[in-house]
């Protein structure tokens, strides 16, 4: 009777059920093996981990897609982003070849494996973010590929038992002075020998699975046919990667109503995924001040005037100086900020009574003081009191939340201003006049990468110092990633500036 059920159901309603059942049906194993380095991620995870496990893993690996992003964004060469992200992989997602014998193969190859699928949840809500999901786990597959052991990468590739089909010699014959003619296309001087030993093994493919070398013209077309040279059969796993994941996404979309039942994850989920506009500070840094530095109500102005502040924080500081008077988001804003680069309490106190010189003493003790207090912990609920208060804004708060109003100075220039004041704040308040910044920092704008403006003025205004530090190796990549917190903008900052006094600190950072 049940055979005769199921028969009779329309096949597109059949397929759906068996999509569901394979969606959500019990797995069928634990452990999972890792033979290889590099991962399709073709089958999710099942084996239990722990909920800490779970967040931390995927915030490790946001950090890593976040700063390959930004690498895009500047216009890094493959050369260049490989470098700089280097000691960020090793830090945060390590992974080691099977020739180095490491005892952490698995459990690398393990929260690799996790951290994909976990993201994979977070970012297939929406067709924006899957795009964007996708074309940065590429880019690091693609740098991963690249700098896998030659060996290893070759296993790897026979082991996706990918669908080419490989060009017999009687057709080679055939084509002889097209895929010649293919073959030699961008050979360097000399390299005529090295075509002749490994250019022999052809395979095709259809065109729309290799757009980027057909655009290059790295490959021969024939017939709706790319034929591609075994030196650039690499660039094809990439693409076969990028497909794939683009067509699991979408089977992830249609199984995410399921999560709403799973009120543990759901939260993480979210949070992750608003994220990815820029990663929040606590994936940063967990302390902005620097202990030896001299942060007291006297020298903020001279803190400014130096351009530690960023560009949120400066016009916040010009506009309290020009109207003696922040309002209520402002004066948290940058309480908070004053409150994570080192200001005490009582000197915090002291730099807002002498701010606010328009007002008297009692007026001050009654409508302001109690709030400077409340933010810093020394006030409030016992819960406030334990918690030392409130912790500074990151990028990700100030740009999603409270946006300012008429009269408010708070938010974040490179988004609230409109272009106009947002130069005029870059040439007046900070010192920017060159032009192919300001223009940089427009297009930032449009596209709305306002961390990239910001960490694009923060580049400008501190270029002979990151060059220093990077000649001399006082400061690591790892330790130059792009900047998501106004107070990690102010502790970069003033270790660059104070390199020759401090490079103790600045060896220690990171």
């Amino acid at each position: 009777m049940l055979r005769s059920n199921v028969s009779r159901i329309d096949p597109k309603r059949r397929n759906v059920l068996d999509h569901r059942k394979k969606q959500f049906a019990e797995a069928a194993y634990k452990d999972t093996d890792y033979p290889h380095r590099l991962n399709f991620y073709s089958t999710p995870p099942t084996a239990d981990i722990t909920i800490e496990q779970f967040e931390q893993w995927a915030i490790d690996r946001l950090r890593i897609l976040a700063e390959l992003e930004a690498c895009s964004f500047r216009n890094k060469t493959p050369a260049e982003t490989a470098s700089h992200m280097k000691p960020l992989l090793d830090k945060y997602l390590p992974l080691d070849t099977n020739s180095s014998s490491s005892s952490q193969l698995f459990a690398q190859r393990q929260k690799d494996h996790y951290s994909h699928f976990i993201l994979r949840l977070a970012f297939a809500s929406t067709e924006d973010l899957r795009r964007r999901f996708t074309r940065v786990e590429t880019m690091l597959f693609r740098m991963r590929l690249n700098a896998d052991d030659g060996r290893e990468r070759a296993a790897f590739i026979n082991s996706l038992n990918l669908d080419w089909e490989t060009v017999s010699d009687e057709e080679k014959r055939e084509l002889a002075a097209e895929l010649a003619a293919t073959a030699s296309f961008g050979q360097k001087k000399g390299g005529q020998q090295q075509y002749d030993e490994d250019q022999q093994t052809w395979c095709k493919v259809s065109w729309l699975r290799v757009p980027e070398l057909v655009e290059q013209r790295r490959v021969f077309l024939r017939q709706g046919y790319a034929y591609v040279p075994a030196r650039e059969q690499q660039a094809m796993v990439v693409s076969e990667f990028s497909s794939r994941l683009e067509r699991q996404l979408e089977l992830t979309a249609r199984a995410l109503p399921r999560l709403d039942e799973d009120d543990r994850l759901t939260p993480i989920l979210a949070h992750l995924s608003k994220n990815f506009i820029t990663p929040d500070a606590s994936y940063v840094s967990t302390s902005s001040a620097i202990s030896s530095a001299d942060i007291s109500a006297r020298n903020i102005d001279t803190l400014v005037n130096n351009h530690h502040f960023p560009g949120c924080m400066s016009h916040l500081h010009r506009t309290l100086r020009r109207d003696a008077h922040l309002k209520h988001y402002g004066r948290l804003q940058y309480t908070l900020f004053l409150k994570g680069i080192g200001l005490n309490l009582e000197e915090c106190l002291l730099f807002w009574r002498q701010s606010f010189n328009k007002i008297t003493d009692d007026t001050f003790n009654k409508e302001y003081r109690y709030n400077v207090r409340h933010t810093y912990g020394d006030v409030g609920g016992d819960s406030n009191r334990r918690g030392g208060g409130y912790s500074p804004y990151s990028c990700q708060k100030i740009l999603t939340e409270h946006p300012p109003g008429p009269g408010e100075a708070h938010g974040c220039p490179y988004r609230h201003f409109n272009m106009e004041n947002l130069q005029t704040l870059l040439q007046q308040g900070m010192g920017v006049t060159d032009r192919g910044v300001l223009n940089g920092v427009k297009e930032d704008k449009e596209k709305q990468k306002f961390h990239m403006a910001c960490n694009r003025v923060f580049e400008h205004l501190h270029k002979e110092e990151l060059k220093k530090a990077k000649d001399e190796g006082i400061m690591t990549a790892a330790q130059l990633e792009t900047i998501v917190h106004p107070n990690e903008y102010f502790k970069r900052s003033y270790l660059l500036k104070n390199m020759g006094k401090m490079q103790g600190d600045v060896k220690m950072e990171g």
